[in-house]
This record gives C-alpha cells, structure tokens and sequence, in this order.
C-alpha cells in the first residue's frame, strides 16, 4: 500500500523530468487564454502598431528621404540593415501590449527588411573555381604594426593586393614586408597595389581632391589582362550641426565614376575605402555600373568597419566584366578596417 501510494506521487507531483513539448504547450496556453475573448486586443497597441508603419516607410522608401537636410538620406542607407533590430523589439512590445493589431503591423517591416536584405543572409559562394584572388584593406595610417599587418594580408593568398591610407612614412615597411610573395607593385599617392603577375599602364585617377588617393593598373593575369582601380574616397562625418557631411565624398565618387566609365579594357576590378555602403544613393555613379562581389557571391553583409565592432560594409570590391565566384572578410589587422577578400572568374565574365 505505502509502496503505491509513493508511485502515485512521483507520477503526479512532478518530480519526474518534465517533456519539453508539455511545457512549451503550457506557456502557449497561458499566452492565448490571456488573450481569448479579450476585445481589447485589437484596441491596445496603437502607438505600437504606429511605429511599426512609420519603420516600414523608412525602409521601402529609404530612396525617398532627402539628401538636403544633413544628407539624411544617404545616412539612413549607411546603417539601412540595422534598422531590421527595431523589428523583434516591436515585436516583444505587441506580445507585452497582447496587441493583435501591433502583431499584424510588426509583420509589414519584417517583410520590407527581409525583401531587401534576406538574400545576404544565404551564402551565395560557387565554391571553388575562379582564377584570380583579390583583396583590399585600409591599413590606417597610424596602424602601429604595419609588417604584421603586411604579413596577414599575403596570408590570405590573394594574387592582387590593394592598399589604402598609406603613409610616406610606412611605405617602405610594406614593400619589404610584401617583397616576397608580390614581385610587382605600384604605389600613387596614399594608395598601392601589390600583385603576383606584371603591372603596366600604372596611373593617378583624378577624384578632385588635390591630392593622390586613387590609381588604376593593368594586371596581366593568366586570364587575360585586368584593370583594376584602388581608391580611398574621403571620409564622412557625422555632426549634430551639419548632419551626415559627405559633400567631398560625393564628389570624389562621380569622378571616379567617370574614369571607371571611360576605362578601355572590359574588365575592370574596383578595390578600396568607398566611405560608403552599396545601399548609399551617393555612389551611385559607381554602383550603377559595378557589382559588388559580397552582394552576389558572399556570405552575410561582410561588414568591414569598424574592426572591432563592424556596423558596415565601406570597404568595397566591385567588378565588371568579371563574375564573382566568392568573397569575404579576412581576421582583424592592426588596422580599425577589416581586410575583404574575394576569388573572381575572369573567363567567366569576359
């Protein structure tokens, strides 16, 4: 009798482990009881369910919002995926609010952002193939170990290597460090290229800065002959008194455009500090005519800067002429830029 008496306990009292499913269905339950046969559900939430719409009219008209007042547009853009962070908070304020209306109106930016920015979130590598490995990275003048960070960019294997923010000072650091595994390079200005296969028609581009921080060369790869530009677009600044000032940047990026444009050779690598993501409206001489190599066959956004803590994708390869087969980003330098990476097919793409 004592004997079942305690089998009977152990059965009902809940000593025994508990199934993941009963419990799951236990919390569901408390949630819809708390709502069934409640009018109020479709009452509450309004202000929620406000924010929820004025967040889907950011996002699907991002284009829209103007330029003239701080450049609030070409801000926005910067930072457009980060704005899919509000989506989940709305989300937990409507199940608080137990608001059906706020959980409908959350499910409109949930599909805006996903339209834009859901096929970064599948790796869209071919694997292997392709028959040339590019990379660029903003070593940042005051990088206080420039051989290390050298010697971690030849590791990643690229064949062309572009660097901006080089100062006359480190120079010469960088071509012994990459003597080695580079035998041609070229240097304009603050920005160089390094690469396993012979250089010519090496020249200043004109971003109407004054000064030099934009090249092009030829590169004789063994897929046929390459253009390939480096450029480190002015910086962009955000004041509370000016807003998002990017006048200089603009500039530069309609003129290196243009020289883009006119480059004779059909394929052509763009490699450098854009100061600027793929979504901003203010490089879009640029990206009219180029693809971005994370775009079409990377994995995930492939944000560069900053290193420590990356928000956004301004380092940038783009091509024409030639099919991007992967791309990436590369492990943290000494510099506040992250190293990107990618393999292309010149065949392919001629």
């Amino acid at each position: 009798m004592a004997q079942q008496a305690y089998v009977t306990e152990t059965a009902s009292g809940g000593s025994a482990p508990e199934r993941r499913g009963s419990r799951l269905r236990r919390v569901a339950a408390r949630v819809t009881d708390g709502w069934r046969g409640d009018p109020r559900i479709w009452r509450r939430g309004l202000i929620v369910a406000a924010l929820a719409v004025l967040l889907t009219i950011v996002m699907g008209a991002h284009a829209y919002i103007p330029n003239s007042i701080g450049n609030l547009g070409s801000l926005t853009e910067t930072f457009l995926p980060w704005l899919g962070v509000f989506v989940p908070l709305l989300l937990l304020l409507a199940l608080v609010r137990r608001s059906a209306t706020a959980l409908i109106a959350v499910l409109l930016p949930a599909i805006v952002w996903l339209n834009l920015f859901g096929g970064l979130l599948t790796d869209k590598a071919a694997g292997t193939g392709g028959d040339l490995t590019v990379a660029t990275h903003n070593v940042n003048a005051d990088n206080a170990d420039p051989s290390g960070t050298a010697r971690d960019v030849a590791a990643s294997g690229a064949d062309v290597v572009a660097l901006e923010e080089l100062s006359a000072a480190a120079v010469t650091t960088y071509e012994a460090a990459l003597a080695s595994t580079y035998r041609y390079h070229a240097v304009q200005g603050t920005v160089g290229v390094w690469s396993k296969y012979p250089l010519s028609d090496v020249r200043p581009v004109d971003i109407k800065l004054g000064w030099t921080r934009a090249m092009r060369a030829t590169v004789s790869a063994p897929g046929g002959q390459l253009a390939v530009y480096v450029a480190h677009l002015p910086s962009v600044r955000v004041k509370l008194e000016a807003g998002f000032t990017a006048r200089q940047r603009d500039t530069s990026a309609d003129a290196l455009g243009e020289a883009i444009a006119d480059e004779a050779l059909e394929r052509v690598v763009l490699l450098g500090d854009l100061n600027g993501t793929m979504n901003d409206r203010a490089l879009n001489a640029v990206t009219a005519q180029m693809r971005s190599t994370q775009g079409a066959a990377g994995s995930g956004f492939g944000f560069s800067w900053p290193a420590s803590f990356p928000m956004a994708r301004i380092d940038q390869i783009m091509v024409k002429g030639v099919e991007p087969v992967s791309s990436w980003t590369l492990p943290q330098t000494g510099s506040d830029h992250l190293p990107v990476a990618a393999r292309v097919d010149l065949a392919t793409g001629s």
